[in-house]
């Protein structure tokens, strides 16, 4: 659905691909502790910022505003098909999906 919003709004189709994986570099966050790094992540993956921001943009006519809650809305669904979810403070495996990375 994401990557036809990017076609609706009239940007290229190789555009959402290029940018997909651009809200993982909120992981950087990490550098400065669980907390706020387990903060900068969850904004940039939180499905809510994300259609608050295609909103804001369609409202305001402007659709970079709208690629970006678009690419943040993909990315954050991919995400969350693949098991990862919003992280929790103690630590960047824990996610409201479960613990992830390897099993002992």
């Amino acid at each position: 659905m994401a990557f036809l919003l990017t076609l609706y709004i009239g940007y290229q189709w190789w555009l959402f691909f290029a940018l997909l994986l651009l809200p993982d570099l909120s992981m950087l966050g990490y550098i400065f502790g669980n907390k706020t790094g387990a903060l900068i992540y969850n904004f940039f993956h939180h499905q809510g910022i994300a259609l608050f921001l295609i909103a804001l943009g369609y409202v305001a006519i402007d659709p970079k505003i709208t690629m970006a809650g678009v690419v943040m809305l993909g990315h954050s669904a991919m995400d969350r098909l693949f098991g990862y979810g919003l992280k929790y403070n103690k630590g960047f495996k824990y996610t409201h999906l479960g613990e992830i990375g390897r099993e002992k």
